[in-house]
């Protein structure tokens, strides 16, 4: 196996300009200009120096409180229902320490980020997996696979959309069939809103907490690294109910303990600022997306409808993900990630693709290459 930490360091080992790094989620794309200057300014800031407020500073829980309520059309509160996080996935695995209990079930999606499903693990979850199906059209959720689990068994949902690696994105009636088996499981959805509005194709954001009655339900995390490209700025979001934000406050003090004030004041500029570049950054991004779908199209790459990377089926050439990833390194130059782990054990026949750090003109030429490296 070569996970997506090895086949990095084994990357930058190699020193070679000429490789293709499709295997992590760095981006090529540039933060908010004012973010930036912000961060250098507040570098001579002592207030930007301190452990306080553990929760996170006033600024960016305001920004993140009314980010989420304009996403959901519900009011939160930013004073009882905000809670700042050194990124999403710390956020995350503060709220499912919050939320489980050890053996609890944990629905996702297979494939899934297997940073989720770890975290799950390290917080005495069990996670259950319903399918995401391959079309021609892109990925669809597993409507009958959804609908025969029983729903008293699974304590939350953890959901992406767009998700992490595969960029399917939920319509709204497979929002509300998930919404449906969250009620009837009277449960929790945590919704990782990482990528939620880096979508394609005029696609439109639908925030799980806007279906009636499920305000009180969902738990929202956000993260500035995917959607404002701060990704070394370490900061995230947790927006939800008073009630299980008191319990996620207090993990968080016990977990992180706080955030570096430097990239907590510039996240809440990017996210205040009208020129925040997602809309042009989204554009480039399916630009690559549509490179890449030309450029691979005899290896039938499954259309992501969002987010920053897409997957291949390498099974019918005879290889696995991991045998895959090995040639395309050896033989091509180029780094990508098989997804052993990622989801069941029918994950491990896909490739992922990142284009979130090359340009269009270092892809093109991509399908050549995968040729050599796999044919």
């Amino acid at each position: 196996m070569i996970g997506v930490e090895q086949l990095g360091s084994l990357a930058d080992s190699l020193a070679d300009p000429g490789l293709l790094r499709l295997e992590n989620l760095d981006t090529d794309m540039r933060p908010p200009a004012a973010a930036v200057a912000f961060s250098r300014r507040a570098v001579d800031d002592d207030d930007a120096n301190s452990y306080l407020p553990f929760i996170g500073l006033n600024s960016v829980r305001k920004a993140a409180t009314r980010l989420v309520s304009r996403q959901s059309g519900q009011d939160y509160d930013w004073r009882t229902e905000s809670v700042i996080s050194a990124g999403a996935l710390s956020g995350i695995l503060n709220v499912l320490f919050a939320t489980l209990e050890p053996g609890d079930q944990v629905l996702m999606t297979d494939p899934t980020y297997v940073g989720l499903i770890n975290r799950v693990h390290l917080a005495g979850g069990v996670p259950r997996f319903v399918p995401l199906v391959p079309n021609a059209d892109g990925w669809r959720l597993d409507l009958a696979a959804l609908g025969s689990l029983e729903p008293s068994s699974i304590k939350a949902l953890l959901l992406m959309s767009p998700s992490m690696p595969s960029g399917a994105v939920f319509d709204s009636g497979e929002w509300q069939a998930l919404v449906d088996f969250c009620r009837r499981a009277d449960c929790w959805l945590i919704n990782d809103s990482a990528m939620e509005r880096i979508l394609f194709d005029g696609r439109e954001v639908i925030h799980p907490a806007s279906f009636a009655g499920m305000r009180n339900r969902v738990i929202t995390v956000g993260s500035a690294s995917k959607e404002y490209r701060m990704i070394g700025w370490r900061v995230g979001w947790i927006v939800g109910p008073a009630g299980i934000l008191a319990d996620v406050a207090r993990v968080s003090i016990s977990n992180v303990v706080c955030q570096t004030g430097i990239g907590m004041g510039a996240v809440a500029i990017a996210i205040n600022s009208a020129d925040d570049g997602i809309a042009e950054c989204t554009m480039k991004l399916q630009a690559r997306r549509d490179l890449l779908m030309a450029e691979l199209a005899e290896f039938r790459p499954v259309l992501p409808h969002g987010g920053w990377s897409l997957l291949i089926d390498v099974s019918p050439l005879g290889l696995d993900g991991a045998a895959a990833s090995r040639q395309l390194i050896e033989k091509a130059r180029i780094a990508a990630t098989p997804m052993v782990n990622w989801g069941s054990t029918n994950a491990a026949k896909y490739l992922r693709l990142v284009f979130s750090n090359e340009p269009r003109e270092r892809l093109e030429g991509i399908g050549r290459k995968f040729r050599d490296a796999l044919l």
